[in-house]
């Protein structure tokens, strides 16, 4: 990692600007081609340095309240296409892979899914046990009952 990158860095841990062209706007800060910042940026995701560039919507002001991470206990052969076809329903924001930790906890895939309120949440979940059919062995809904500051790469020194 040289100093562009660190700069880089340092212009987006805040996050991307909220701008048309934000590999433009990034570029003009740190003093590079919005291309140059846009081909270190895959570099260093690709690197490990950055996880993922995404937007992290908040849900409660978008009207949704009741956000629900649903878990599942599915066959673990069937981990991989159980877990396409959840993340590929419009109202899952993310579904991924967990271990097991028996007996306590029996769940191997966890997905997000947001409703107006859980009335709605319980609906979808519902939608969910039906596409698995057999392949759910067991769920559960734990409810959001706060949002938790969601930050971005941070270098000690750097801005915010």
């Amino acid at each position: 990692m040289d100093s562009l990158d660190r700069a880089i860095i340092e212009a987006t841990q805040a996050g991307l600007p909220l701008v048309t062209e934000p590999y433009a706007a990034v570029a003009s800060q740190v003093g590079a081609s919005s291309g140059e910042v846009m081909r270190r940026m895959q570099a260093m995701q690709e690197a490990g340095i950055i996880r993922r560039i995404g937007a992290v919507p908040n849900h409660y002001v978008l009207g949704f309240r009741g956000n629900g991470m649903s878990v599942w206990d599915v066959p673990d052969e069937r981990i991989q296409a159980c877990g396409k076809m959840i993340g590929a329903l419009e109202f899952v924001s993310h579904a991924y892979h967990r271990p097991r930790h028996p007996p306590l906890w029996n769940y191997n895939l966890f997905a997000m899914v947001h409703g107006k309120d859980r009335t709605e949440v319980m609906e979808k979940v519902d939608r969910i046990a039906e596409l698995l059919g057999q392949d759910d062995r067991g769920h559960e809904v734990l409810f959001s009952t706060r949002i938790l500051k969601k930050t971005g790469l941070r270098l000690p020194g750097g801005n915010s």
